[in-house]
């Protein structure tokens, strides 16, 4: 497992202390489960649709560039 060291604004550090207080958890614990929740969030449609077409014509683009 890997640490990670963040430094992030004082303001900030208080409304994640009050929001993970809300949910009886830890302030690193909400960090930990939004982190998790971003790296495992389905591509949206867009972003599907984007890889697909630049990947279908990759070759044509190297060519025009």
């Amino acid at each position: 497992m890997t640490t990670f060291t963040i430094t992030i604004p004082d303001e900030r550090a208080k409304e994640l202390k009050q929001i993970a207080e809300r949910f009886r958890i830890a302030p690193e614990e909400l960090v930990r489960a939004s982190l998790e929740e971003l790296l495992t969030r389905p591509l949206d449609e867009f972003q599907k649709i984007l890889e697909r077409v630049l990947t279908k014509n990759a070759d044509l683009y190297k060519r025009l560039a």
